[in-house]
């Protein structure tokens, strides 16, 4: 049996490590700093060392540096890790046999493949496609759940919670389970079963105090024939899910005179004390780095708003990366354009003269056209934001627009297709 040494000053990081890797067959030691990992590495030497770069008591160079002057592990391989990867951390670390250096938050599959390469052992993961996303909104934590379940997911999600309550101060969140796109049958049965057991556990929500929405027969009926999930409500309606979780909240996220949903319900919030996640739900090859400007010449973008200053400011963010940009000043000369099916994405406001952003998703809907669309509006009313969902528009930017926001959401939806 091989044996990995964990030196991380994180037990979060250090618990999950050991979870994981002692289910793929390894013998895991831990250390919780630098002096500690000094002295466990030389009285029990390790076939391989998975490392923090930044650690107390010792530095990880001293470390690195005792290890290379004892001829009984200075060979041993080490994986290392930092919340930011450069140059200078790469040149220092070079000389010390560090074969490897992500960069926080790991990626488990590029992780477990690493150790498989320097270990010489075979390690197979659950590679059934899913993408899992976590993140609070004040009290309410929001789980996004598609194309499939996973295993190694769904496990990484236990620490995803465990670190997300603990960074936003969160002790009884309302949860928001979001699967409508998720084919689940019979043979995901157990996947489910840990799905729903993870999050009601790690966040200690009642069953009562979550809400799932889905569209799939099959996992209606699974929640309703176990009584350990009684209380947990199942429904395909959006405006069911969000009024079973605000009423809750007493209206915090709305204002019950005017129906307006508050700007940060369509937003993460940030963590306390400017602390960052370390726990990621992705793989290696998901939302990955997208470089935009490298198809930006193949990309041709429409820019449907009345707001001249609007579109300005979006052709200004994205006119690095060589993409066209076609301007329209309502939804009329949009639906007109005898070019509008060659579009890569637009950028739609909702309230517009002659035709309105509403007009033009009904008119695209009915014909068929599934471009990808980016709503820009200043309106926050929740019947608005439903009603664009429901015309599958996912993307949802309130105004007043920030650039970075503009970049990112354009990059995210376009990533999908390039």
């Amino acid at each position: 049996m091989k044996q990995i040494l964990v030196v991380d000053e994180s037990k979060l990081i250090r618990d999950f490590l050991v979870q994981k890797l002692e289910e793929f067959g390894f013998e895991v030691e831990v250390a919780v700093n630098g002096l500690d990992g000094s002295s466990k590495m030389r009285s029990d030497p390790p076939d391989l060392i998975i490392m923090d770069y930044y650690l107390s008591r010792m530095s990880s160079l001293e470390l690195l540096q005792k290890k290379k002057e004892d001829p009984n592990i200075a060979d041993v391989p080490v994986i290392m890790a930092s919340g930011k990867v450069d140059r200078e951390k790469l040149v220092q670390v070079a000389k010390y046999n560090v074969k490897k250096f992500f960069t926080k938050p790991i990626r488990i599959d590029a992780l477990v493949n690493t150790i498989s390469e320097l270990l010489g052992v075979t390690v197979d993961i659950d590679d059934t496609a899913c993408v899992i996303e976590a993140h609070f909104n004040d009290q309410i934590l929001f789980i996004e759940v598609a194309q499939g379940l996973n295993k190694e997911k769904i496990e990484l999600l236990r620490y995803k919670i465990a670190e997300l309550m603990d960074l936003y101060e969160v002790k009884s969140p309302r949860v928001l389970i979001i699967m409508s796109g998720v084919d689940v049958t019979t043979d995901d049965s157990l996947k489910l079963a840990a799905l729903l057991t993870t999050v009601l556990e790690t966040t200690g929500a009642k069953p009562q105090h979550a809400k799932l929405l889905t569209n799939s027969e099959f996992v209606a009926q699974f929640i309703a024939n176990r009584e350990e999930y009684a209380g947990l409500e199942v429904t395909d309606a959006l405006e069911t899910a969000m009024d079973g979780l605000l009423g809750k909240k007493a209206g915090s996220y709305i204002d019950r005179d005017t129906k307006v949903v508050h700007e940060e319900f369509l937003q993460a919030s940030s963590p306390k004390e400017g602390r960052e996640e370390s726990i990621d739900i992705k793989f290696s090859g998901e939302r990955a780095s997208f470089d935009l400007s490298q198809v930006g010449a193949s990309v041709t973008m429409a820019i449907v708003d009345d707001d001249f200053v609007i579109r300005e400011m979006v052709k200004a963010v994205l006119g690095d990366t060589g993409s066209t940009m076609v301007e329209f000043e309502n939804g009329k000369t949009f639906l007109d354009d005898p070019k509008r099916a060659e579009y890569d994405l637009v950028f739609l406001d909702l309230m517009m003269p002659e035709v309105d952003g509403f007009q033009v998703m009904a008119q695209l809907s009915k014909e068929g056209d599934t471009t990808p669309i980016i709503v820009l509006s200043a309106l926050s009313q929740r019947e608005t934001v439903v009603k664009a969902m429901k015309y599958g528009v996912t993307s949802y930017l309130i105004k007043p627009l920030e650039p970075e926001a503009v970049l990112n959401k354009a990059k995210e939806v376009l990533r999908a297709n390039f």
